[in-house]
């Protein structure tokens, strides 16, 4: 059926306040025509109350935003009491289990999978009331078990339209559902909700899917269930775990990570469609569909619950009883200055005391302050000890075996430029604030070729810098490339143990590493190393050369976090003495780029 629609578009980010939201809120509407509202969050990421485990205090920042569902609650309950509760359905577009040290308590330390408890993520979205939901790649990021017993655990639907049942079109988890809205006075009206998620899962989970499910193209999917949905129902919105642009951390094995704005361009009969993913704040998009000239609105949300996207789509009763949507709009609500609902804060009172008492103990203490707020651009002691234990690991792994007698070089990256180890007494959240993933250790093969090779890769972080004159080096990072028009993320630099070499940062891209070298020696295109490597990376995340393809000689899915806690009870003072090898370093035609 087409639909007529009149775009009108409101992208506001103001605080939402308990007063009424506008006049026309409560204007009554004749029977013929009609007005819904959706409510969505994106990329909650764990974060139920708001409280920065890292900092263990409420959840601050420069720019005013605030986080966690206990704060979405009480935004969907102020738009619910102004505009109906029949007239109001909520939507969650993915990434809710990992992020926190709440979440990775209850998948690996108390696992729900194991205690049968509630999981505390459901508890605090069911206090609230959502309809539907979709998983975003971190749902994967815990096994498919965790992702199941979650699934359980809501009161509603979780989607996932293009994953699949390894080997089959079936798909593993639902793919829509029908919500049918009555509100007092008009015929009821159904809504069609598509659940599609970003095919990276494929390869940053690999370990987790393989073999169990695998992940459509999310435009085939589109054009497969749209059309299905659109007969079915008055109104389609599609929830897209994926941003737009079509950018993409991985290769092209697997299909474009973000084409939310593709599926809008092409797949006719989409209303409004739901985006995340790449944690960005853009209440209002719109997109012309090629193939009716009707415009679809695409809404995002910010990350960890900052703001609630509230779309409302206007309806008029068109001919054969059902409806046609005429008008959509948007706009962010902010969560900051509200309080937290007494209902989430209740649900998941025990759980948030739980992950405090647990991120608060002392495991070790530092002989002085360690900080990685310059790691992306000078070596640090503090990567350094996940480089140490990274090395390690997979040393005393490998004794035995027909590698033993290979270097072991490690691979980390500068995660978080807040992390500190103070001097005093180290926390379990001091070392979660270092290693914010829950990543698992892996090792692999590579020649000195594949190394150059790899490391060069790597300095595509950084901009050309001029031959001559100052430079700042907090302004030459994050390099604007193909895949990252917003520069290539922190994450996305790796920085390597074991070898010494230089960046020569007024080199151009390709042509910056300099002096490779181990042991002294220069490092030959045939050499053999073995390389520690989170599963991420060695799984493909982030386009690097061969490190997909090497042969793996390690991975006994223990994960670095707890690898590193282990190792602080164990030395019982973190000392950089006894670990910190200054082995790169940026430069200028040979010369410190530092002082």
């Amino acid at each position: 059926m087409r639909r007529r629609i009149t775009l009108s578009v409101a992208a506001t980010a103001a605080a939402l306040t308990m007063a009424p939201l506008s006049p026309a809120a409560a204007a009554p509407h004749a029977a013929d025509d009609l007005t819904l509202t959706m409510l969505a969050t994106t990329d909650l990421h764990g974060r139920v109350q708001n409280w920065d485990y890292f900092a263990d205090r409420p959840y601050s920042e420069r720019a005013g935003f605030e986080t966690g569902l206990a704060k979405v609650g009480t935004v969907v309950d102020s738009v619910r009491a102004e505009r109906g509760e029949e007239s109001v359905f909520v939507v969650d577009n993915g990434d809710f289990l990992q992020g926190t040290p709440l979440s990775y308590y209850y998948a690996r330390q108390e696992p729900v999978t194991e205690t049968r408890v509630e999981h505390p993520m459901a508890a605090a979205f069911d206090a609230i009331g959502y309809d539907a939901q979709v998983v975003g790649n971190h749902e994967f990021n815990y096994g498919l078990d965790l992702l199941r017993a979650y699934e359980k655990d809501v009161d509603h639907p979780l989607l996932g339209a293009n994953v699949l049942r390894d080997g089959t079109p079936r798909p593993y988890l639902k793919p829509y559902t029908i919500e049918t809205m009555r509100v007092p006075g008009h015929r009821p009206v159904k809504v069609g909700i598509i659940g599609l998620t970003t095919p990276g899962s494929a390869i940053w989970d690999k370990g987790n899917v393989e073999g169990r499910v695998t992940f459509q193209d999310m435009v085939e999917a589109a054009e497969k269930w749209v059309p299905v949905v659109d007969r079915k129902a008055d109104v389609v919105v599609v929830l897209s775990h994926a941003g737009v642009g079509g950018t993409s951390s991985y290769g092209p094995e697997v299909p474009t990570e973000n084409p939310s704005d593709v599926i809008a361009r092409t797949v006719p009969g989409i209303d409004v469609m739901v985006v995340g993913h790449t944690h960005r704040n853009q209440p209002s998009q719109v997109v012309t569909n090629e193939v009716t000239g009707e415009d679809v609105l695409l809404t995002q949300p910010y990350r960890w619950g900052a703001t609630v996207s509230q779309v409302d789509i206007d309806l008029e009763q068109g001919r054969g009883g059902r409806w046609d949507v005429v008008g959509t709009s948007a706009e962010a609500l902010s969560t900051a200055g509200v309080p937290e609902s007494p209902e989430v804060l209740a649900a998941t009172a025990e759980a948030h005391a739980t992950t405090v008492e647990y991120v608060n103990q002392v495991v070790a203490t530092s002989a002085e302050e360690l900080s990685a707020r310059t790691s992306r651009y000078e070596d640090t002691a503090i990567l350094d000890f996940i480089q140490d234990v990274q090395t390690d690991t997979v040393d005393a792994a490998l004794e035995g075996t027909d590698r033993a007698d290979l270097p072991v070089l490690s691979i980390a990256a500068p995660f978080s430029r807040d992390a500190v180890f103070p001097a005093g007494n180290v926390t379990i959240r001091d070392i979660a604030g270092l290693y914010i993933y829950d990543n698992t250790l892996e090792a692999v093969e590579l020649t000195g070729a594949q190394l150059k090779e790899y490391l060069e890769f790597s300095a595509r972080y950084f901009e050309q810098v001029p031959t001559t004159g100052d430079v700042d080096p907090e302004t030459i990072t994050n390099a604007v490339v193909d895949g990252f028009p917003n520069g290539i993320p922190d994450y996305n630099y790796d920085i390597l143990s074991g070898v010494e070499y230089d960046i020569d940062v007024a080199q151009p891209a390709g042509s910056r590493i300099v002096g490779l070298s181990y042991d002294g020696a220069p490092v030959a295109d045939d050499d053999r190393f073995v390389v520690a490597v989170n599963n991420y990376r060695r799984s493909g995340g982030g386009g690097f050369p061969a490190i997909s393809t090497a042969p793996v000689v390690y991975n006994e899915q223990r994960e670095i976090r707890q690898l590193l806690i282990e190792r602080a009870q164990e030395v019982g003072v973190i000392d950089p003495a006894e670990f910190f090898v200054e082995n790169w370093r940026l430069v200028r035609d040979g010369e410190p780029l530092l002082p």
